[in-house]
C-alpha cells in the first residue's frame, strides 16, 4: 500500500473511532490526569478566604472534598483548624465557599454555595460541611459500608497542587488511580498506580475522595485524603476510612442523604395478541467505567463496515500496480 493510500486509510479509521492517535499526558494531582468537563461532578473545591493566623493576620487556603447529599460535603477534618491547630466544628475563614460540578474552575459550569456549619468526627480526620442551599442536578457520592481490602483499586479526584514546590493552584480538577496497601482501624494506605507509580495527592488535595466506580456509574467513597509525604512520590499516603465513620455521618446528615428510588417491578402480563399489553421496555445497556470501551457501538460498527470496504478497494488498486523497488516527610495536605 503506498504512502498516500496509507494516510487516507488512517484518517478514516481515526474518524470512525477505530484508531486513537497518541496524545500528550497532562500531569497533576501530582502526576495524575486532567479531568474532562462533566466528569466526577460530585467532586468539590472548598475555598477558604480570610483564615485567622496565630500572628493576628489572615491567610487564604483551600481543600478538596465530595458531595454526599444536596446540603453536605465530605472533606478532611484538618481543613477546619483554629490558630492553635485544633480541629473545630465551625467555619474558620471569613468565608468558605464550595464549587461543585466544575472540572474547569474558569468555566461557569456547576454550582457554588457557602459553608454555614461544620461537624468534626471525634475518631478520624473527617469533617462534614453544611451548605447554605441544596445542590441540585448532581448525583452525590454513596458512602462505603464495607471494610477496604488490601489490593482494592480506587480513584482520587482533587484540586491540589501539581507539585509540592508549586505556589499556584491549578484551575482544573485532576485525577489518578490508586491501590490500597494497608488497612488500619481508621486509616488506609493508598499508593499511586496510574498514570504513573508516583501519582500522589498534593497540598490542597486534603479531603479529596478516594472512590470506587461501578459499572452502572455509581461512585462509592472509600476514604478521604488525610496526610502523606511531599508530592510527587512513590509509596503510600494515608486516607481516613469512610466505612468506620458511616454511622456517624448518617447521624449528622440524616434525611438529606439521597437514597436512590427502588426500580418499579415489571408487569407479569405479556403483550396481547394485538400488540398491546404492559410489556416492559428493553433496558439500556449499563454504562461502562473509564477502563471499558466506548458505548457508541453504532458509530463503531458503521466505521468497521466503512473501513473494511476501503481496505478492499485499496487492496484491489495495489494488485493493479507494479511493485515499487517505533526526602520523605509527613504533613497535612491542606
Amino acid at each position: 500500500m503506498d504512502t498516500k493510500s496509507t494516510k487516507l486509510l488512517l484518517a478514516i479509521l481515526v474518524l470512525c473511532g477505530l484508531v486513537i492517535l497518541p496524545g500528550t499526558a497532562a500531569h497533576a494531582v501530582a502526576n495524575g490526569e486532567t479531568v474532562a468537563d462533566g466528569e466526577y461532578r460530585f467532586a468539590v473545591k472548598l475555598t477558604m478566604t480570610g483564615i485567622p493566623t496565630a500572628g493576628g493576620g489572615r491567610r487564604n487556603s483551600s481543600c478538596s472534598g465530595g458531595l454526599i447529599s444536596p446540603r453536605w460535603v465530605l472533606t478532611a477534618g484538618h481543613c477546619f483548624r483554629d490558630t492553635r491547630d485544633r480541629h473545630v466544628s465551625r467555619p474558620v475563614a471569613r468565608k468558605t465557599t464550595v464549587t461543585v460540578g466544575r472540572a474547569d474552575l474558569d468555566s461557569d459550569d456547576g454550582q457554588v454555595a457557602t459553608v454555614v456549619a461544620v461537624r468534626q468526627s471525634k475518631t478520624a480526620d473527617i469533617a462534614l460541611a453544611k451548605l447554605d442551599r441544596p445542590i441540585t442536578g448532581i448525583t452525590p457520592l454513596k458512602l462505603s459500608r464495607s471494610r477496604p481490602q488490601t489490593g482494592d483499586k480506587v480513584r482520587l479526584t482533587g484540586f491540589g497542587l501539581l507539585d509540592g514546590d508549586d505556589t499556584e493552584e491549578p484551575r482544573r480538577m485532576q485525577t489518578g488511580r490508586f491501590k490500597v496497601t494497608s488497612v488500619d482501624d481508621t486509616l488506609i494506605g493508598l499508593a499511586g498506580t496510574s498514570p504513573r507509580k508516583d501519582t500522589s495527592p498534593c497540598k490542597h488535595d486534603s479531603g479529596g475522595p478516594y472512590f470506587t466506580e461501578k459499572a452502572d456509574g455509581t461512585a462509592v467513597v472509600v476514604a478521604v485524603v488525610s496526610t502523606g509525604p511531599t508530592c510527587p512520590h512513590r509509596g503510600a499516603d494515608l486516607g481516613s476510612r469512610i466505612d468506620t465513620a458511616a454511622q456517624w455521618i448518617t447521624s449528622i446528615v440524616g434525611k438529606d442523604l439521597v437514597v436512590p428510588p427502588r426500580p418499579k417491578p415489571s408487569s407479569s402480563r405479556g403483550p396481547s395478541a394485538g400488540g398491546g399489553g404492559n410489556a416492559a421496555a428493553p433496558k439500556a445497556p449499563p454504562a461502562t467505567d473509564l477502563a471499558g470501551f466506548s458505548t457508541q457501538e453504532v458509530g463503531v460498527s458503521a466505521g468497521v463496515v466503512l473501513a473494511a470496504g476501503l481496505i478492499g478497494v485499496l487492496a484491489l488498486r495495489r494488485r493493479k500496480r507494479a511493485p515499487r523497488g517505533g526526602s520523605h516527610r509527613s504533613r497535612a495536605l491542606r
